[in-house]
């Protein structure tokens, strides 16, 4: 069975569409924070990196990312490219503190 089988088992089928959008945002977002929150820890509190905690909510990460690219008919392949793309029109010599600045898709 493939991950994103193992997506759709998984996921509550009881939810409307924007019921399922929401669970995807939101929870793409909470488990975000919760990464952002390890590596507080680890940043600001001198904690050692927990690498094992940081797998699973990296899991989770991508768990609720798969979610919303099934629900937009997506696939990894395709956002990889996509964003593979626009970071090439963004830094075309790769990144640089120049590029970044001079950015042509910012105000």
């Amino acid at each position: 069975m493939s991950y994103r089988d193992e997506v759709i088992r998984l996921a509550n089928p009881n939810l409307s569409y924007l019921g399922k959008l929401g669970m995807g945002g939101m929870g793409l977002a909470g488990e975000a924070g919760e990464v952002c929150d390890l590596l507080k820890k680890t940043i600001f509190y001198n904690k050692d990196l927990d690498r094992e905690k940081l797998i699973q909510e990296l899991g989770d990460v991508r768990w609720y990312m798969e979610y919303l690219m099934i629900l937009a008919d997506t696939t990894i392949e395709e956002v990889e490219r996509v964003n593979v793309e626009k970071l090439t029109t963004r830094y075309p010599n790769g990144y640089s503190n120049e590029a970044a600045v001079a950015r042509k898709d910012q105000p």
